[in-house]
């Protein structure tokens, strides 16, 4: 039986097929096609558009900023709608003008074209044929990732580097103190960054001071004329250290006294003492936007991969994709393309 499949309905095939079933549906209608010329594959072809959409997203990928700029784009409520209106179907200027006057907003078409739909173009997620817009394969699978999460440009800063989405990223691997972020955030302006997180509720801070451990050191106390009471103070201190409070309650000594033991025990070079500093966590809302960024960046990188078979670029390059990194304009037409089932 031969079914007619517009490229839209190729593209929003359930959004969470695979990459790869697309394709694998796009090869079956290569098989079964025979163009006159390859002028005609140019032209008409659904799945010559749709490889080229894959071509393109690739090039995009090189640019390390790709998906810093991706961010900033979505960090705005009317593109992020605009987008959701595209990936149900096709619009002019005009008809999106009408749609988001049905929402309560209203502006020129000219504003629509330049602060909101160009955007979302130069990053990849719609294309323009004959001055109706669509959205991609890219876009339609995105706008279901970002159709129920929370709205980003409401948390995190629309014209960014992305630092917070960093420090978001990397306390989702594990809680992290600042010495520890500053390490991995090349940033000078990383307090500002932390605070303007807690303020949007995304990290929380333990509400402990800074806590003082103690720690033996490698000296043997056997070398060392120690007191009965100092002895075991020393003995009480475990490898991975100590708060003096806690120290007190193991030996049975007062606060007060356990301080002035362990000024001995320093003295002698047989203890030191750190300081822990606090550590930053995500909260629920935080770990929501990790999440999310982390499901985008899969998606990212599941394109790219698909678009391997188009370039020559490496599989091993595509692993590689920075997890936060503007690809360029990109036109294409919905046509009616020929499956054989």
């Amino acid at each position: 039986m031969e079914v007619n499949i517009g490229l839209r309905e190729l593209r929003k095939a359930p959004w969470n097929t695979s990459v790869a079933k697309i394709l694998e549906v796009a090869k079956e209608t290569c098989e079964y096609c025979h163009p006159l010329t390859p002028l005609t594959c140019a032209k008409k072809c659904n799945v010559w558009r749709l490889k080229k959409d894959l071509r393109e997203l690739h090039e995009r990928t090189k640019d390390s900023n790709f998906l810093v700029h991706l961010l900033n784009t979505l960090k705005n409520k009317r593109r992020s709608q605009i987008l959701q209106i595209l990936s149900n179907r096709q619009h002019s200027t005009a008809t999106l003008q009408r749609e988001l006057k049905r929402s309560g907003y209203y502006h020129s078409q000219k504003t629509i074209t330049e602060e909101y739909v160009d955007p979302l173009m130069n990053v990849g997620v719609i294309d323009e044929e004959h001055g109706r817009y669509s959205a991609t394969l890219f876009g339609y699978k995105l706008s279901k990732l970002t159709a129920d999460s929370i709205d980003i440009g409401e948390v995190l800063p629309p014209h960014s580097k992305c630092y917070e989405e960093k420090a978001i990223e990397t306390l989702h691997e594990s809680p992290k103190n600042y010495e520890e972020l500053r390490g991995l955030i090349s940033t000078g302006s990383l307090s500002r960054i932390l605070k303007r997180l807690e303020e949007t509720n995304l990290i929380t801070r333990g509400n402990e001071v800074n806590y003082v451990f103690y720690f033996k050191t490698k000296r043997n106390p056997q070398k060392e004329n120690l007191s009965p009471t100092e002895r075991r103070v020393h003995k009480n201190i475990p490898e991975e250290g100590i708060a003096a409070q806690r120290l007190a309650a193991r030996t049975n000594i007062s606060l007060r006294r356990t301080y002035k033991y362990l000024r001995k025990l320093r003295g002698k070079k047989l203890a030191f003492k750190r300081k822990t500093p606090k550590t930053y966590t995500l909260t629920e809302e935080g770990t929501q936007i990790a999440k999310l960024l982390e499901n985008i960046h899969a998606l990212i990188t599941e394109l790219t991969q698909a678009s391997v078979k188009f370039s020559a670029r490496s599989y091993e390059e595509i692993q590689q994709i920075p997890a936060l990194d503007i690809p360029q304009e990109r036109k294409e037409k919905p046509q009616q393309i020929l499956v054989i089932t």
